[in-house]
């Protein structure tokens, strides 16, 4: 059974702006809150179940990456916040996770959208995961859906000590901008193996089953095309709007990853051609063999019609036919009819039907 394109709002409808309600797969995990709090010298590093214990990094001068693994759980997405005087409706927008990438400006800080793609080998489907960014002064809140996400080497570069350019929040926020859309890369790497595998199996041995994983892959990509796309309206506005919380030297950083989104929707676009023209091909591959089988049926018939034309005029049994009598007729007759077969072969082979 093929997935749903778009996720049921049934507990939305109806309900004010701003109610927090959970639209998107459940989960069964307990929320929990990865803190990073460095500065050029120190990195600690902990993990914590309740918000306010982040009360401390919102005054101090040092920089932290708060990772909230679930947004599953009202309550504590409305402590968190809460606790950051975050807008109601960006508290909303955090649990709808059917939201598209964009970007929108608050007082103090910036929300940002976008989803985290990966490739499930053995179901070969894209699994989709929102994730929402909150940029302020010296602070970036990171909030998805799922524990596992691309930011390791992120992090490893926080514990090795490189954090000079962490140093400043803009630049930790692209850089996890930037480890999402390089994963990218890599599902299409995947994607691409996978539609090659079907291209050889079009080509030398199609079968049904070969269509219906055609009109998979073509879903797959409607999907991957829906969820990069508006990308690219959020990082020109993150390169080019004038807000104080992202860096000019930031903005050249965010104009690179703008360029690797556009490498990746060219590369979603050719793909989705390639699909359409293996489509193109089965259905005139299946025409072809339609039109073989056909053939092969039609000069079957026309050599035994005449065949059968024989042998109902001997077939009659009139009193006066002299070949009844004849002691080589029936012979004679078989003779005749293989005479007929073999000169409508040689016929056939010079006007090359077989």
């Amino acid at each position: 059974m093929s997935r749903k394109l778009v996720i049921k709002r049934g507990k939305k409808v109806g309900a004010a702006p701003g109610t927090l309600v959970h639209v998107g797969t459940g989960s069964a995990a307990e929320t929990q809150l990865e803190v990073f709090d460095f500065d050029q010298t120190h990195l600690t590093e902990q993990r914590l179940r309740d918000p306010e214990l982040c009360l401390p990094l919102l005054t101090s001068d040092t920089v932290s990456w708060i990772n909230v693994d679930g947004t599953h759980q009202a309550p504590l997405i409305e402590s968190l916040g809460k606790l950051l005087q975050l807008h109601p409706l960006v508290m909303e927008d955090i649990m709808n996770t059917d939201q598209r990438p964009k970007l929108e400006e608050y007082d103090g800080y910036l929300y940002i959208v976008l989803k985290m793609l990966q490739f499930d080998q053995k179901t070969r489907e894209i699994r989709t995961e929102q994730l929402s960014l909150i940029l302020g002064e010296r602070l970036v809140i990171s909030l998805q859906e799922q524990p596992g996400d691309v930011f390791d080497g992120v992090r490893e570069r926080l514990r090795s000590g490189r954090r000079k350019r962490f140093l400043d929040a803009d630049y930790l926020a692209y850089a996890l901008i930037d480890a999402v859309v390089d994963h990218y890369f890599t599902l299409l790497e995947n994607l691409g193996d996978e539609i090659e595998l079907l291209e050889d199996e079009l080509i030398k041995n199609p079968t049904p089953g070969t269509l219906a994983h055609i009109h998979h892959f073509k879903r797959e990509m409607l999907l991957l095309r829906k969820a990069v796309w508006p990308l690219r309206e959020l990082l020109s506005r993150l390169s080019r709007d004038e807000t104080p919380l992202v860096s000019q030297e930031t903005r050249l950083y965010l104009r690179d990853v703008y360029d690797h989104t556009i490498h990746v929707l060219d590369t979603i676009e050719t793909l989705r051609d390639l699909l359409v023209s293996m489509l193109d091909l089965y259905l005139s591959s299946a025409s072809n063999r339609m039109n073989e089988v056909m053939k092969t049926l039609t000069l079957i018939a026309t050599i035994f019609m005449p065949l059968t034309f024989i042998a109902g005029v001997y077939g009659m049994n009139f009193e006066f036919m002299p070949e009844l009598a004849w002691h080589w007729g029936y012979p004679g007759v078989l003779l005749f009819m293989t005479a007929v077969v073999c000169g409508l072969l040689l016929y056939f082979k010079r006007r090359h039907w077989f």
